[in-house]
């Protein structure tokens, strides 16, 4: 019985090679990997005294021969395969276990060069395994360290692999070559300026139950590149497993943490956020979210962008929740959340990164693609279209309610003072509907601590512009003192005049955040 082995890869192939040797089988190779074997002291035949053709072009053509690919792909069950490689001084190969130069390891440099890329495009390698996979069943193919083991126990116990086990190594290996082929393509058309062809690949990473109802079936696939504020790279500390709406809920909550750097909790629930707010430290940041919407938050997501320290924790407790989320916790914080068997408490990496990503949206029979929203230029007073200009703290307002307006479903309305929500309208069929909820639910979250909303001169926030002035005039209503807004309207100025007969202060971002 003859391998061949020839891996990028080396981890354990040392083992594996000497386990084979030790059975028996006779090893060819090439290059490092035969150098690393002949070091460890196992016997090596090198593959171009196997195919009497030396390596040339700095090693671009070594295994691309018939003595390689008519050992692998003669059909054992045929017999005038069998007699043509004989005829041809061929001798059958038996194993191949090769992986393959690491490209995407390669393009994933911020420095390399299309160069540096070329040359790292395996071309001999690909070739073995589909020859390999192909006569599956006769030639083992192993393409993962991860399965030496389970090759060399069926070998000790036969004295080769199973038909099923073949099978299943064939399917590793095409999908192997796939992915790499996958991620050539990728990077050579965005070379080439190429963009009607969209590859995607991603790893199941979880089983659920079912999807958004018991009757849907459901997987969790993650990216093969870990990017920040993610669930799929995420560590659960405890609690049961994740459903698809907690997934689906924790992103959106974890869309909202990464647009603040101060201190900042967020509560959420379907997706909208039902209280959020910045604070001098986390606990504090969590008395105002919590103050915001006490009601909704029941069974809902907390998210913060700060380590939870034990006093956190100890509001969070007494409340039913369904996650909580956090870049960290302190040990008797995550002690105590533990004592609740069925929450879930997960560590995020919240790690800052400027890369653009992309948010990948399925509708029946295609699928959309676009750039992560992200808030452009900050909110400042040289927005400002009104005769009333913003004072200090009503920036500061008027910033927080922009980035939290932007997270919410459209049409999007929400009520802020003194940096934490009052008041949140989302997705209503017109603005005015969802100003109305939000001012309505300001003045009921304020009328519980007996204050009257006309008095505080609170913030309000629009993700998109006001198609009337009738967002203006209610807001006049409940005492709102500062807008934000893009503008954009062919009604802009009836805003702006209805602004400035109420004395309100209304700034234009020129920026929609609209979120459907």
């Amino acid at each position: 019985m003859r391998a061949l082995i020839s891996v990028s890869d080396k981890r354990g192939v040392v083992e594996f090679a000497r386990s084979l040797s030790e059975l028996g089988w006779e090893i060819l190779s090439t290059s490092g990997t035969m150098k690393m074997l002949k070091e460890a002291g196992i016997p090596v035949v090198s593959v171009s005294d196997v195919t009497g053709f030396p390596e040339i072009c700095d090693g671009r053509v070594k295994t691309l021969h018939p003595k390689i690919h008519g050992a692998l792909l003669a059909r054992r069950d045929i017999p005038d395969h069998m007699a043509q490689i004989a005829a041809n001084g061929i001798e059958k190969i038996d194993l191949v276990c090769v992986n393959l130069y690491p490209f995407r390891e390669t393009i994933a440099k911020p420095d390399v060069t299309m160069e540096d890329a070329v040359e790292h495009i395996d071309i001999g390698g690909p070739s073995m395994l589909r020859s390999a996979a192909k006569n599956w069943a006769a030639v083992t193919v192993v393409v993962n360290p991860e399965d030496y083991a389970t090759v060399l126990a069926e070998i000790r116990a036969t004295g080769d692999t199973t038909p099923a086990t073949r099978l299943q190594l064939s399917a590793k290996a095409y999908t192997h070559t796939a992915e790499y082929d996958s991620a050539i393509a990728t990077y050579m058309r965005a070379q080439a300026g190429l963009p009607e062809k969209l590859f995607l690949e991603f790893d199941a990473c979880q089983g659920l139950r079912y999807g958004e109802n018991p009757h849907q079936q459901a997987m969790f696939y993650k990216s093969l590149q870990p990017v920040p504020f993610s669930l799929a790279t995420a560590e659960q500390l405890n609690g049961k497993e994740l459903s698809y709406n907690n997934i689906q809920d924790a992103n959106a909550a974890l869309n909202i943490v990464r647009c603040f750097d101060e201190p900042f909790a967020v509560g959420l629930k379907h997706m909208n956020p039902c209280g959020a707010a910045v604070g001098t430290d986390v606990l504090d940041a969590w008395k105002k979210a919590y103050a915001a919407d006490k009601t909704s938050i029941f069974g809902g997501i907390v998210a913060f962008n700060r380590e939870v320290d034990l006093a956190t924790a100890e509001l969070l407790k007494p409340i039913f929740l369904e996650i909580v989320m956090a870049p960290s916790f302190a040990p008797d914080a995550l002690e105590l959340l533990r004592t609740k068997k069925n929450l879930r408490v997960l560590r995020v990496d919240m790690t800052r990164s400027d890369a653009v990503q992309k948010q990948y949206v399925s509708v029946n029979g295609g699928l959309l693609v676009q750039d992560l929203d992200r808030f452009g230029a900050p909110v400042s007073a040289e927005q400002c279209v009104t005769a009333v200009k913003p004072t200090p703290a009503q920036l500061l307002d008027l910033a927080f309610g922009w980035k939290i307006v932007g997270n919410v479903k459209s049409n999007a309305i929400v009520v802020v003072k003194d940096g934490m929500t009052l008041g949140v309208g989302a997705g209503q069929m017109n603005r005015i509907g969802s100003a109305k909820i939000a001012l309505e639910q300001a003045e009921k979250t304020l009328s519980e601590e007996g204050r009257d909303i006309r008095s505080e001169g609170l913030v309000l926030a629009s993700d998109g512009f006001f198609p009337f002035d009738d967002c203006v005039t209610l807001a006049a209503e409940y005492g709102v003192k500062a807008i934000v807004q893009p503008g954009g309207s062919i009604r802009d100025e009836d805003s702006v005049r209805k602004a400035d007969e109420n004395g309100i202060t209304m700034l234009f971002t020129g920026e929609r955040h609209f979120k459907h």
